[in-house]
């Protein structure tokens, strides 16, 4: 620039590109001839020259400041093109004395430019706007898909905290880029009707459900009230079996919302609670009792085992139906005892029995068969026993132990006297 004002200085002073007439005028010569520019009175005209050559200077300086923000794609195209247009005309009509068609030719030179600079600046919109289009489509899309399921398929937490952040996305898209008034209305129109459709599906779903709810509650105060009568009962077996109906019945009602469904069954509960505790403290003093008896009839059956092996038949029986009567009288033991001291009992009665019908048969011809008889099936069985006995001390089990030896002391009694009667029949 520096160069082309002082090429255009030199210019000026040589007067090659203006003159001043006598009356003062300044002229400036154009590729169409002369034209007056003005004029500066009380100077010289190479004073006056020099005046209109550095408002030359100035719009040349205007022109390459174009050419700069041109070529550094500082303008927009349409920015660059209306640019260009206003310096021209500004050059046709410009009071200044200089090369002004050399500034014309650059300016021509520039349309070009920004010529390209407008068609790629509406290319990159057009690109922007469809980039534009493909965001919004894709936010109306994942909000349609968001309303879409059913209710019952719904997570309605995450579901509506992502359909609100989509719409801060869409005020934001909006604000970044405008789309054609078309195309902007129906893509609306379908996140408007997404949002919408989510919001009725909701309020239906909730209201459903709160229905839903109320009926379960009234369901479950219903259970509640049947429950507390039941609490007071002392039918312990059967009121024990309606407790179970009442909690199947619990369970088949469904949910109410987590805190009132926890408020029922904490009252539901105490009902239950209350029965059961009052049954346990009953059993808990029956258990007692039956313990008392479980000790009378420990003694009785020591009383019982005492008449083992039996020696007279008759004076055992006797013995054994008096323990049976106070046996009787005793009463009822825990039931974890009772198979236990029935057997022992049993066990004596057998035995008592075997007497008596030993003491029957050695009159019978076939006696002495069958006491042989006897005699080998005890033998058989007390070898199980010890078996048993043998296993039940590798298992560490006490009450197995304990069990397995009375059972083994009874059959070894019952072979004595099994032996004893084969012997009478002289085997």
């Amino acid at each position: 620039m520096a160069q082309l004002m002082s090429g255009e200085r030199e210019a000026v002073t040589e007067q090659h590109w203006g003159r001043v007439d006598e009356d003062g005028t300044v002229w400036v010569l154009t590729a169409d001839g002369e034209r007056a520019v003005g004029s500066y009175p009380g100077a010289t005209p190479e004073a006056a020259l020099a005046y209109f050559a550095r408002k030359y200077a100035e719009l040349a300086g205007q022109v390459g400041l174009l050419e700069q923000r041109i070529a550094a794609g500082q303008l927009s195209g349409a920015q660059a093109e209306s640019a260009v247009q206003r310096l021209a005309e500004t050059v046709r009509t410009a009071h200044v004395v200089g090369d002004l068609t050399a500034l014309e030719t650059r300016l021509e030179a520039l349309t070009p430019l920004a010529q390209a600079r407008r068609a790629e600046s509406e290319l990159a919109a057009r690109e922007a706007r469809e980039r534009a289009v493909v965001q919004r489509t894709v936010l109306v899309e994942e909000a349609e898909a968001l309303a879409a399921p059913e209710p019952d398929r719904i997570s309605w937490k995450a579901s509506g905290d992502r359909l609100r952040e989509l719409f801060e996305d869409w005020k934001r898209l909006q604000r970044e880029a405008r789309l054609d008034r078309h195309t902007e209305d129906e893509l609306w129109k379908r996140f408007s009707h997404a949002r919408t459709m989510f919001d009725r599906k909701r309020r239906q779903y909730f209201g459903a459900l709160d229905e839903q709810r109320a009926q379960v509650r009234a369901t479950k105060e219903r259970l509640i009230t049947r429950a507390e009568e039941l609490s007071r009962s002392t039918d312990w077996a059967a009121t024990a079996m309606a407790f179970r109906e009442l909690m199947t019945e619990w369970k088949a009602a469904g949910r109410a919302s987590r805190k009132e469904d926890d408020a029922l069954w904490a009252r539901f509960r105490a009902a239950q609670d209350a029965f059961f505790a009052a049954r346990s403290a009953v059993n808990d003093q029956v258990e007692s009792e039956f313990r008392d008896n479980l000790a009378v009839k420990e003694r009785l059956l020591a009383e019982a085992e005492a008449l083992l092996p039996v020696r007279d038949p008759q004076t055992a029986r006797a013995a054994l139906r008096d323990i049976q009567d106070r046996w009787d009288a005793a009463g009822k033991v825990p039931r974890s005892d009772l198979g236990r001291i029935e057997g022992r009992l049993r066990a004596v009665e057998q035995a008592v029995r075997g007497a008596e019908q030993e003491r029957w048969s050695r009159s019978n011809p076939q006696a002495r068969a069958r006491a042989q008889d006897a005699v080998d099936q005890l033998e058989s069985t007390i070898a199980a026993l010890r078996q048993r006995l043998a296993t039940a001390r590798a298992g560490g089990s006490e009450r197995a132990i304990r069990d397995a030896e009375q059972a083994l002391q009874a059959r070894e009694q019952w072979l004595e006297q099994a032996r004893r009667a084969l012997t009478d029949f002289g085997g």
